[in-house]
């Protein structure tokens, strides 16, 4: 008989099997994989910049300017801001303007 592995909620609707998110963490970009169990999967912007899922959350705007601060660390860092400028377009028009200003 095998044993299937347990699975471990890594956010709200991310499950995966035990020991898969101490992998997904070491991945760049995935450091903060399975520390906001309370959010829901379509607030996350990781995937999108080819980080884990569960990485960068984007719940509200002050994670969102977070996520856009350290999105650098992604393999791919406009997916990440094209994510959090889609939820929040004010932060596009402040990044607009500080461009411009320089």
């Amino acid at each position: 008989m095998v044993k299937a592995k347990k699975k471990v909620t890594i956010a709200k609707g991310i499950k995966v099997a035990r020991g898969v998110e101490s992998k997904m963490r070491k991945k760049a970009g995935g450091s903060s994989v399975g520390k906001y169990k309370k959010i829901k999967k379509k607030d996350f912007a990781g995937p999108a910049g080819g980080s884990p899922e569960g990485s960068f959350p984007i719940n509200d705007l002050a994670h969102a300017r977070n996520a856009l601060a350290r999105a650098h660390f992604a393999p791919n860092p406009e997916g990440i801001k094209r994510k959090v400028y889609a939820k929040y377009p004010q932060l596009k028009k402040r990044a607009a303007l500080r461009k411009k200003k320089s």
